[in-house]
Parts: structure tokens; sequence; C-alpha cells
């Protein structure tokens, strides 16, 4: 008898075994993921989805303050919710809502409305109720009202740093600032708690109770003063009215190690009545000291003077006839003051702060070793300072077909090229370091459960030699203390720095009506123990230069840190009797 079925296995036969085995292969993995590697999660969402599971919120770690102190904590509250399935009862709900009602005062109607309508499971009341009062409201033991263990930001600074700082929002992550950049840290991790209910929630007997323990988030420890950080938000805030600026930035740091002690920026935000729907929202959040780029003016003049000295190609006494003009490609470059000031020498131009000087040096210096330089100073990236947002500085090469050699000019003394208020400071920092850069840094410590890591002050490089940053230092001491007047200056002690003013810059060119003004300095001049840069855009009160505006207010905040820190003045302070 004959048969038509082979007597070995076909193609189908091997491909539907193959889809088998591979069928099996995956049922393997996927049950390996959920019984082994992803146990604990499944085991928690498991938890949580049954009746009388509850989520335990971890405590969000402190942000603090130089010293220690909090600039933003938690404390604990209560969320309370109306357990939608309980309420089904109607002979216990209704005296449950009348009660919870008349606790919260609010409309009993309202509540049983809420409680009774809709999907089985549990609504929200309200939202971080107050510890003890919460505590109160268990006592009562209400029917189907449950309270859920919950937290609330507090700033025990108010509103000081709050750009920087953050926010944190209703879901408990940080929206911005330290608060959304570390909230990985300051998170933690939440727990869980879970007990078998019966059909009408009350606890079954002598059934196995699971949790798993929160585990606090971390501590972020800032290199911000709190004290430092209140005089200069106050110092701007008064600046900005004084001269009916639009806005403002002010940066303090150790020029030593790169460490912030202050930042603040105007306009700002009230975080103790934070409204997210506010329309302007990204522009109060925003930290202009690191996001906003600007042409920093005759501030960057000391950059420029440092690379030919550097370079060996001046000294201090070196001299150019100053004619109040000069010709670059066709194009006229005049000194801020249109004044013609003859034969002068480097640390006069610096004092007098002359275009006609920068274009000199520039056209020494050559825009190949020129841009290389910007480069070495930092002025070409971000500073790396450790907070979302930051914007990196730009300006064009002789390698960019947009560049002219009239780009050179310009950018001697700090025009056609953009900077953020800290990467200015930064690389001026350089001359009270020795000449090396040091990479800012707003964050000193993080603790966690099992960590302390402390950032220590990171050396980026060499940009000028030792030398050369001792000679701009004085020569930038010159700048303030030479003249007859400088409004930069400091009873008792002596100043080093820069003022430069620049034009606001618009997509058609310049707006020749507005400026920016801007003052880098350190002080003592001798031995610096805090650099500033001080910027106030577009003031309008009849006064806008660097020198009238930025400087003043760089004496009057500079004269506060001394006494706070109690520097020893520079010099004996007499008394006029």
């Amino acid at each position: 008898m004959s048969t038509n079925r082979p007597d070995h296995l076909t193609w189908r036969h091997w491909v539907l075994a193959l889809l088998t085995l591979g069928a099996i292969g995956a049922v393997m993995v996927r049950l390996y993921e959920v019984q082994i590697v992803n146990h604990e999660d499944y085991l928690e969402q498991a938890a949580i989805t049954r009746q009388g599971a509850s989520t335990l919120p971890a405590s969000r770690g402190a942000i603090l303050d130089a010293t220690g102190y909090p600039l933003a904590t938690s404390v604990d509250t209560w969320d309370i919710y109306i357990d939608r399935f309980l309420w089904r009862d109607r002979d216990l709900a209704r005296p449950a809502a009348d009660g919870l009602a008349e606790f919260m005062g609010l409309d009993a109607d309202a509540l049983w409305t809420l409680g009774t309508s809709g999907d089985n499971g549990d609504v929200v009341v309200s939202r971080t109720m107050e510890y003890g009062r919460g505590l109160l409201l268990n006592e009562q033991e209400l029917w189907g009202v449950r309270l859920l263990p919950s937290s609330r930001r507090v700033y025990p600074e108010g509103d000081l740093a709050a750009q920087l700082v953050g926010y944190v929002g209703l879901e408990g992550g940080g929206l911005w600032g330290v608060e959304s950049d570390f909230d990985h840290v300051l998170r933690g991790r939440d727990g869980w708690a879970s007990i078998e209910r019966d059909a009408i929630g009350r606890p079954i007997a002598f059934t196995q109770q699971r949790a798993r323990d929160p585990i606090a988030g971390g501590e972020v420890r800032l290199t911000i003063d709190r004290f430092i950080q209140a005089m200069v938000e106050r110092t701007l805030t008064q600046a900005l009215e004084r001269y009916e600026a639009t806005s403002g930035s002010i940066v303090v740091m150790n020029p030593r190690t790169g460490a912030v002690l202050a930042m603040a920026s105007q306009p700002s935000i009230t975080l103790g009545a934070m409204d997210l729907d506010t329309p302007d929202l990204a522009d109060l959040i925003r930290n202009r000291a690191i996001t906003d780029l600007y042409e920093p003016g005759s501030v960057l003049k000391t950059l420029t003077t440092a690379i030919a000295l550097d370079l060996g190609l001046i000294s201090p006494e070196s001299t150019y006839v100053d004619e109040g003009a000069v010709d670059v490609g066709g194009y006229t470059i005049r000194n801020w003051d249109l004044r013609a000031y003859g034969p002068v020498t480097v640390r006069e131009y610096l004092q007098a702060s002359l275009n006609t000087g920068s274009v000199w040096l520039g056209e020494k210096i050559g825009a190949e070793q020129f841009y290389d330089y910007l480069g070495r100073f930092g002025l070409d990236e971000p500073t790396h300072v450790g907070l979302a947002g930051e914007a990196e500085g730009t300006f064009r090469t002789p390698s960019d077909p947009n560049w002219y050699p009239v780009d050179l000019a310009t950018n001697s003394y700090g025009q056609g090229l953009a900077v953020t208020p800290i990467e200015m400071l930064t690389a001026v920092n350089v001359f009270a370091n020795g000449g090396v850069l040091m990479r800012p840094y707003v964050v000193s410590q993080i603790v966690t459960a099992g960590d302390v890591r402390t950032i220590e002050p990171v050396r980026v490089r060499e940009v000028v030699s030792a030398a050369t940053a001792d000679t701009m230092l004085k020569l930038m001491r010159d700048v303030v203390e030479g003249p007859d007047w400088h409004g930069a200056r400091v009873r008792g002690y002596e100043v080093a720095g820069k003022t430069g003013t620049t034009l606001v810059s618009i997509p058609t060119g310049y707006d020749i009506d507005t400026t920016i003004a801007t003052f880098a300095g350190f002080i003592p001049a001798h031995n610096p123990q805090v650099s500033i840069l001080v910027k106030i855009d577009q003031p309008s009160g009849g006064l806008n230069l660097g020198g009238q505006v930025a400087a003043p207010v760089f004496a009057d905040l500079a004269a506060q840190i001394m006494a706070y820190l109690r520097v020893p003045p520079s010099h004996p302070m007499v008394v006029q009797p």
C-alpha cells in the first residue's frame, strides 16, 4: 500500500518547529524579566493596584547654601482623598461628607457629588494639608476618607536665588534650576505599603503585609553664600530702579577657585506665590547670567591687552599715537568720546578706554593668535558651570566666509562677538589666578545615603603666564585707582577692574539709543578675595555708560561684601573730624 506522506520533515515542518521554539523562547525570556529582573517593580505595581496599597513618598533632599543653611527643604504634609469605592455605601458616606466638609470648610453637597460620581478610584480633595491638622482629621475616622503622606517644598530664605534654586511641581519633580538639574539626587525613591482588604474596605485579619521603605533624597550643597546672595539681589533691584533699566545680572565669584558665591538676574519670580500659568514665566525663570549672550564692550580690552603682553609685543609703557579714529577696511573706528589723545601708553589707553588702542594691539597680535587666545580664555565654549541652559560664546574667525578684517578690529574692544556674564567674568578671573583659567561651579557637595561627593576646583588650562597676569592685575588697578575719580572705587580698598559700554544689538545693526553697561573687577586689588561682574541692561535714567552705571553698583556691593567677609582694608581708613 502506497502513501504520499514523506518519511522526513519538510521545510514546512521545520518552519513550524522553529516558530514554536521561538515563541517558547520569547515566553521564557519574558518570564525571566518579570520573575527575576523586574520582580520588585512588578510586585510594587501589583501591591499599589490592590485595595489598601499606598505609596510612601520619599522625603526630597534639601538644597543648602555654602554655610549649610537650607535654601529649599521639604515639610511633611497630607494629601486628602475620597475612596469612591467605599462611598458606594451611601449610608456611611453621607455623614462622612458632612464631617469632612465641616472640618475643611467646604460645601458638603459638592463633596458628596465629588465622591459619589465617576469611577471607583480615589479622587483628591486637597493636597499638602499641614501635618498636625491632618492628624486631627485622621482621628475622626471618616468613612472612605484617606490621608496619604505627602510633602511640601518650602524656602526658608523666601525668594532668594529663585532662578538658581528652582521650583518643584505638583508631581514632585524639579521644573528648573538646581531642583531640575539635580532632580535625580534630590528626589529619592518612593516606598510602598499594602494590606489586603475585603470588598467593603476592611483589613483582612492575618494577611501578610508587604512594604518597602522609602529612600530619602540626597542633599545638594551650593557654593552660594546666602548673605552675599541677599546683598547682590538687593543691590541689583535698587540699581534697576535708580537707572530705570529693563534688566540686569550680577555674578560674584572666588576668582582663585571658580566657586560662584552669588548669582542674580532681574526680573525674577516669586516662589511664595508661584503661578505656573504666568504668560512670561519662561522669561522670569531665565538665569540671564548663564543664558544671555551680549557684547561685553571694553571689558574685553583687558583680554586683548593681556594677549599682546603675553606674546611679548608690548609693555605697559609702550606707546602709540592716538588720532581719535582709525580706518580699517574702509570702516572708520572712533574712540567712544570722539577725542584724540596723541601719544599714549598702554596704561593710559586702558585708563581712557580708547578703541583705537585696541585696534592697534589687534593688528600687532594678528587674527590667528588673537582668536586662538580667545579660545584659550574659554570664550568659544560653555563654562561647564553645571547648570542647564548655559549658552556658549560666539565669534567669527578668518576661517568663516563672513569674517572680515574689520571684525578683528571691533572684536578687540568687545563688539561683534558675544559672551555670557559668567563666561566674561571667568575669563577675567585669569588675571587674579596667576594666568590659570578655573572652571566655575555652583555645587560644592552632594550627600546621599551611601556616598558623599565633594566637588573640587577644576583647573582648565594656563592661558597666559603668571607674569602677564600680574601685570594685567596692576594695569586694571591703575584703571580704577589712577584717575582722579572713578565710580568703582571703594573707600579703604584698592580695586582692579574695567568698565564696558556697548550698544544693544538688533537685527539691522545697533540701537544707538540704548546701551548695556558693564563693570568687571576684583577687590582687594593686591590680593583678590572676590571678583564681581555687574551688567545693567538699557539704563534710561539719564546715565548709560559703564562708568556711570555699573561701576557705582560694583562699589556699593563690593563695600558690603568686604564688611561681611571682614577683609582688612588695603590702606588705613582715616576718619575725618
